[in-house]
């Protein structure tokens, strides 16, 4: 089988960056400088929310799916830097090209990544393979909105049109997963703050289990599952996630109520 490699990141403020572009004095706290830059994005456009290239990535989550089973952690360990997150991530794409599965991937994680691989000197030629070397690439590669080698769920089930975008957390409770478990993406910066980046990579983990239970639903609705494959997927996922420590997999799987017999 081709593999399947579900992603999601968490993002911070970048603070140094936002030192250099707004020459800030260095008496002020990392917190003063990302709250200067939430006022003036707030007065500017009416969010909070920074541009994509002013955010730092604090975790990456991988949910993979091959013939070996299925498996979910978070890349590197609590003290690796960024660059290091974001070059492990490309590396996978380099070793497998994999199917990537995102759920907003196109609009915010891979434009992130972008950024960040090329501030860090980051190297990611598979990723960026267009059909120069590789002709498959040409018709289906990781970069054109409508080629399917990235699978951007919740672009393509709103049929790319804003307005009809749905939450994560809300279609995988209506389709009867877990969904969020009390944190989201709001309140990782205060997380990272307290240096609870174990919590912040936690609730990743989740969410990419979440984005490819969803994903697996979508290909029984398209019919590339059949309905016994499907259970036995799900069957799969569950069997993983329960074998795994962490307070956080077995919050997860008392909220997955396990199917009637």
């Amino acid at each position: 089988m081709i593999p399947v490699l579900v992603f999601d990141i968490e993002t911070i403020p970048d603070v140094t960056g936002l030192r250099a572009l707004n020459n800030h004095p260095a008496s002020m706290t990392d917190a003063d400088v990302a709250a200067a830059a939430f006022a003036a994005r707030r007065e500017k456009s009416g969010t909070d929310f920074l541009q994509h290239h002013l955010h730092k990535i604090a975790a990456i989550s991988c949910a993979f799916r091959d013939d070996d089973g299925f498996r979910v952690r978070s890349l590197g360990n609590l003290e690796d830097q960024e660059g290091k997150l974001v070059q492990d991530f490309f590396r996978i794409i380099d070793k497998y090209s994999p199917q990537l599965v995102s759920w907003n991937g196109g609009g915010f994680d891979l434009p992130v990544l972008h950024y960040r691989a090329m501030i860090n000197g980051v190297v990611a030629s598979r990723y960026w393979e267009m059909g120069d070397d590789d002709r498959e690439f040409k018709w289906n590669n990781y970069l054109s909105r409508y080629h399917t080698r990235h699978l951007d769920l919740m672009d393509l089930l709103a049929l790319y049109t804003g307005r009809a975008n749905a939450p994560l957390d809300e279609l995988a409770k209506l389709c009867g997963f877990p969904g969020k478990l009390g944190v989201d993406g709001s309140q990782v910066w205060n997380l990272h703050q307290d240096g609870r980046l174990s919590e912040i990579r936690d609730y990743c983990e989740t969410d990419v289990v979440n984005t490819y239970l969803v994903y697996c639903r979508f290909q029984l609705m398209r019919g590339t599952l059949a309905k016994a494959a499907y259970d036995a997927e799900v069957a799969l996922v569950r069997s993983a996630l329960s074998s795994l420590d962490g307070a956080h997999w077995k919050e997860y799987l008392a909220a997955w109520p396990a199917p009637q017999s």
